[in-house]
């Protein structure tokens, strides 16, 4: 029985424990080890690379690719052009390679639709020419006492869920791979409201907009009544959810609670975007404490529960729109937060919402309720055990307890170290590039500066 993957088929009975060590595992495969693949292709081609992915195939957040929903960040931002503006990978190419650079450039737009971008990171998962493992997920990681003789210092024991050809059966089998280096990049999870994870909710109708187009659309297709919608959040995934549903003809109201008295425009001006340049990770790395946590709250508007300006005065045109035509359709609960809520036997939720300034609750039925409520990095969550602390280091090298962990290295939940961009696209480029040399500088067995008071622990 094997296992197809885009790039090679892999015979799943293989045991993993008894092959030659590779010399780096990526846990996951989105943007980050996607860049980094690239990196290692055209810095280190010599190296022996294994990604592993729980996918069955490559995706990129794919409940959430609206219609019209742009990138926040400019194509020239991609996985390659900052580190290497003549990479085969970069956007421009792979307009080129689809045949659309001059219509593309005739949009005169910086800023291309995530639906693209996301084919744009599919394209590249077709032609990186490291080994990819999809649909096995990694379960732990041990670290070794002694490097083996032939310098594996790792052993990643991950679950392969195996299928045969016609799709019909499924079964999972335990693999085990030896590495000399491992670098994890999970990714975002996202992170639920604590009253939306009570065991009375309905999660058919109580979502996070990560499911926004699945779920949505299971609805209808099943005939549910959508005649009333909330949408919990007040940033730009919040505004876009609105305006999916606003512009559904099968939905009635849409009905927005957020804590801010308005939505806040998100902060594009060239001088604060320069908070996610490459240089600014060192800028920040450097910084006493207090000042990196001052910076984080001065910045926040760049990234986080903010909104596009364009969209913004959309949502307030339709709005206004209903006011005049007297057919309100779309109602914006401004300083307001959700305390709790309660499927009924028909399916619907009640949900209590309180003003924030009057402090009047009221309990009102909706139909569908989705929080867009933000992520969490993974970090490390869920590979490691114990009450180990562990914290990363500028180089995104790993220590546990203090003690660096030679070869092991982490991508996300850096934020309070490296800066906003941590789990943005912004420094993927310049980020691969440089993890490569961390890499290249572990297997030539050169030694790590491990500045402790910078470590930052994961939660």
């Amino acid at each position: 029985m094997t296992i197809i993957t885009r790039q090679t088929q892999i015979n799943a009975e293989r045991d993993f424990q008894g092959d030659a060590v590779r010399d780096i595992v990526g846990i996951g495969l989105g943007p980050g080890n996607l860049g980094l693949a690239v990196a290692i292709e055209e810095q280190a081609p010599e190296l022996d690379v294994l990604f592993l992915e729980a996918n069955s195939e490559f995706q990129w957040h794919p409940g959430m690719l609206l219609k019209g929903s742009n990138m926040q960040i400019s194509f020239l931002k991609d996985l390659v052009t900052v580190r290497n503006p003549q990479s085969r990978f970069s956007f421009l190419n792979y307009l080129h390679h689809k045949g659309r650079l001059v219509d593309f450039i005739n949009r005169q737009t910086f800023t291309p639709e995530r639906v693209e971008f996301a084919d744009y990171l599919r394209w590249i998962a077709d032609r990186i020419v490291a080994e990819t493992l999809y649909s096995t997920s990694v379960t732990s990681i041990d670290a070794l006492v002694e490097p083996d003789d032939d310098g594996a210092r790792f052993i990643v024991h991950a679950q392969q869920k195996l299928q045969d050809y016609a799709g019909e059966k499924c079964q999972r089998q335990e693999v085990s791979i030896r590495c000399k280096n491992v670098v994890v990049a999970r990714g975002l999870e996202s992170k639920m409201p604590a009253w939306a994870e009570h065991d009375d909710i309905d999660t058919e109708r109580v979502f996070h907009n990560i499911d926004l187009i699945p779920r949505s659309r299971q609805l209808l297709k099943s005939g549910w009544d959508l005649r009333r919608v909330l949408v919990v959040g007040g940033g730009q995934s919040a505004a876009e959810t609105i305006r999916y549903f606003h512009d559904c003809p099968h939905v009635g109201t849409v009905t927005a609670s957020f804590n801010s008295y308005g939505f806040i425009p998100a902060d594009d001006s060239p001088f604060a975007n320069r908070v996610f340049d490459p240089a600014a990770v060192d800028d920040f790395f450097e910084a006493p404490e207090d000042v990196r946590s001052d910076l984080l709250i001065r910045h926040r508007y760049t990234n986080y529960a903010c909104v596009e300006s364009e969209l913004l005065e959309e949502l307030h045109e339709r709005q206004y729109r209903e006011s005049v035509t007297g057919r309100k359709r779309l109602d914006l609960r401004r300083a307001t937060e959700v305390l709790g809520a309660r499927s009924r036997t028909d399916g619907s939720v009640d949900v209590e919402i309180r003003h924030r300034i009057t402090g009047e609750v009221v309990t009102e039925n909706f139909d569908v309720v989705v929080c867009a409520t933000g992520f969490r990095s993974r970090g490390l969550n869920g590979i490691h055990s114990g009450s180990d602390e562990f914290s990363v280091t500028r180089d995104y090298g790993v220590t546990r307890n203090g003690q660096r962990v030679p070869g092991l290295f982490v991508q996300g939940n850096t934020e309070s170290t490296h800066g906003l961009g941590s789990t943005l696209l912004s420094n993927i480029a310049t980020r691969s590039g440089e993890l490569v040399d961390a890499l290249t500088k572990e297997l030539r067995g050169e030694n790590h500066h491990v500045d402790r008071h910078h470590d930052q622990v994961f939660p």
